[in-house]
C-alpha cells in the first residue's frame, strides 16, 4: 500500500459541533483517561437493533482490549461481520454549581472510540487476556491457580484500535463574570468527585484468618490520586 492509499484509507478526523472548544486531540490526555477508567460501553446495531453492553477493558498501546465468551454475544457477530461498533468511555470528575441550574454543569472527560473489532488468536490472546487481568487485578496472576484450556477455549479476546476516536472534556469552575446581574451572595464553584477502594470483604467459604493476597493489600493501600483506580 502506498502512503497516498493508505491516507485515503485514514477516517477523517471527527468534531464535535456544539461547545467544540472542549474536544481534545492530545493522545496523552486520551491515554490517562483510558487508562484511569475500568469499564467502557460497547455499542453496535444488530438485525437493526441498536444494543450498547458496559464492560471492563484494558488499553494495550494503540488499542482497547475486550473479552466475552465466544458461546455467542452480539461483539462476536459485530467482529465477524465487520461492523463499525463504537467504544465510550467517561470520568466524571465533579459536578459545577452555578447560580442557576440552567448554567449548573459536570467536569468530565470522555472519549467515543469508533472501528471494527478484531479477534486477537494464539498466544497474543494469552498475552492480551494477561494485560485484561493486570489492568483490573494487577498481580492476581500469579495469586491463582492455572486457566485451563477449556477456560482459554471458551474466551474471544477482542481489540479495537485508537484510530477514530473523539475525546471531550471540561475542567473548569461555573459561568460567572463580575456584571453578570447573578446574586453573588449564593455560593457556586465545584464538588470533586474522589474515589478509592474499600476494605476487603472474604468470600464466605474463605476460612478465617485467610491473609489479604498482596495484589489486594497494594490495590486498597494505593497512594494514587482518588479519581485514579488504581
Amino acid at each position: 500500500m502506498t502512503t497516498n492509499d493508505a491516507a485515503a484509507q485514514a477516517p477523517a478526523p471527527r468534531r464535535i459541533r456544539r461547545m467544540s472548544e472542549r474536544q481534545t486531540t492530545d493522545r496523552d490526555a486520551l491515554f490517562e483517561l483510558l487508562d484511569g477508567e475500568l469499564v467502557g460501553h460497547l455499542a453496535a446495531v444488530v438485525d437493526g437493533v441498536p444494543i450498547v453492553v458496559p464492560m471492563g477493558y484494558a488499553r494495550d498501546g494503540e488499542h482497547v482490549l475486550v473479552h466475552g465468551s465466544t458461546g455467542g454475544g452480539f461483539a462476536l457477530r459485530a467482529a465477524s461481520e465487520r461492523q463499525v461498533v463504537a467504544f465510550a468511555v467517561t470520568a466524571l470528575d465533579g459536578l459545577v454549581f452555578a447560580r442557576s441550574l440552567f448554567d449548573s454543569s459536570m467536569n468530565y472527560r470522555s472519549v467515543v472510540a469508533y472501528g471494527v473489532l478484531e479477534p486477537v488468536e494464539g498466544e497474543r490472546a494469552d498475552a492480551a487476556l494477561l494485560a485484561l487481568s493486570e489492568r483490573l487485578m494487577p498481580g492476581r496472576a500469579d495469586e491463582v491457580r492455572a486457566t485451563t484450556c477449556k477456560e482459554i477455549a471458551a474466551t474471544r479476546v477482542l481489540r479495537l484500535r485508537l484510530d477514530d476516536v473523539v475525546m471531550k472534556a471540561r475542567a473548569a469552575g461555573a459561568s460567572e463574570e463580575p456584571d453578570d446581574g447573578e446574586d453573588h451572595s449564593v455560593w457556586a464553584g465545584v464538588v470533586p468527585l474522589g474515589r478509592r477502594w474499600g476494605a476487603p470483604e472474604p468470600s464466605v467459604l474463605t476460612p478465617a484468618g485467610t491473609p489479604i493476597p498482596d495484589s489486594v493489600v497494594a490495590l486498597t493501600t494505593s497512594t494514587e490520586p482518588d479519581d485514579k483506580l488504581h
